[in-house]
């Protein structure tokens, strides 16, 4: 699917718990200037007209009327009906609300609303991280082409989104890709968010530092880099154990998925501590009866390094005779994925999600 050139328009919601940034796209472009709104996320009736008057507001600055309105929202929702359920920093939602059905009939055209790590997901598989990586193993000769995508998200939370040939997964209750309720490693009766968001960040460093002070990320990683004074060792800990304890889930869900994984979110700026920490955790070994074997049925690299780059792209591929035959075909051994960092960066990749999922819904 390719909407570089198409002219149709998608509104487009970008939906905080403080702020809602409505825009369009068309052609996989935003057409025009972005409308930020507080959200009134504890009155319902002030926040749906905030919603109502933000898409007026985008609709009258366009030179056509848009196909469709589409967007991110969190959950837990049903998503396939447009009705958000209740919602941890938008209260006012609270007992189910029928958003996407109340925008339809306002607007009169479909609305498609989906959670923020599916779209993510999404756009990457798309536009960013699967055709960039077929298109450099093209470039690189490799036979080899990827079809299947888990992005996850890294920041407030811990979001994730599964696209299985060019279909994103929503699944049946509209919980698909989610990733944040997996069992922590760390601590068995914990959910997994507890060791791969911010917060996490924070208290690993101050744990290992023995140092109280309120430090944000941003802090804890120019501590890590030698440039802001700190525990430099208990900085690059605090990102390299989220990485190991993300790992341990990405290795549960990349298994059933068997696709590429890419990452994105406000903490992925120190991917140099934490990829390292999860690529390990999935090439680790576990045993059955006694003999140890590879944790994944996969060789898993780190893309951001430029050496598992160059593996990784090295196909190893042989010919192999048709037995009865002189016929040979290629054979490619080793069975690998890659763990990548987005180029887009999130808020776009979920932007070209939301157009490209209402653009694909409307074709088909």
């Amino acid at each position: 699917m390719n909407y570089d050139n198409d002219k149709r328009i998608v509104a487009t919601l970008d939906a905080g718990g403080t702020n809602f940034v409505f825009s369009a796209i068309q052609g996989k472009e935003e057409v025009v200037d972005p409308i930020r709104l507080n959200s009134n996320a504890d009155n319902l009736e002030l926040c749906l007209e905030t919603i109502r008057h933000g898409f007026r507001e985008v609709i009258a600055k366009l030179d056509q009327p848009p196909v469709a309105i589409s967007f991110a929202f969190p959950g837990p929702a049903d998503y396939a009906r447009g009705i958000i359920g209740d919602l941890g920093n938008l209260p006012a939602f609270r007992g189910g609300v029928a958003l996407g059905p109340m925008l339809e009939a306002e607007f009169g055209i479909p609305v498609f609303i989906n959670n923020d790590g599916s779209l993510f997901a999404y756009g990457e598989a798309l536009a960013g991280a699967l055709p960039e990586i077929n298109a450099t193993l093209e470039g690189a000769g490799s036979p080899k082409r990827y079809k299947n995508l888990f992005g996850i998200t890294l920041g407030t939370g811990f979001g994730g989104g599964v696209v299985i040939n060019d279909e994103l997964l929503i699944g049946d209750n509209s919980f698909g890709g989610d990733i944040w309720c997996y069992r922590n490693k760390k601590f068995p009766h914990e959910i997994i968010e507890t060791s791969v968001s911010i917060r996490a960040v924070k208290r690993v460093y101050a744990e290992r530092s023995a140092d109280s002070s309120d430090l944000d990320p941003k802090d804890i990683f120019d501590i890590a880099e030698g440039v802001k004074e700190g525990d430099r060792k208990a900085a690059v800990q605090a990102f390299a154990e989220l990485g190991e304890m993300a790992g341990d889930v990405v290795c549960h869900a990349i298994t059933t998925i068997d696709g590429l994984i890419v990452i994105g979110g406000g903490l992925a700026g120190a991917s140099k501590y934490i990829v390292p920490g999860m690529v390990a955790e999935m090439n680790s070994t576990l045993e059955c009866d006694g003999t140890v074997l590879s944790r994944m049925q996969v060789k898993v690299y780190d893309l951001t390094d430029e050496e598992q780059l160059k593996q990784f792209l090295d196909g190893e591929t042989v010919q192999i005779t048709i037995p009865g035959t002189d016929k040979k075909i290629p054979y490619q051994a080793e069975r690998k994925i890659g763990v990548m960092l987005s180029s887009l960066g999130a808020n776009k990749a979920i932007s070209l999600g939301a157009y490209a999922f209402a653009l694909h819904k409307l074709d088909s």
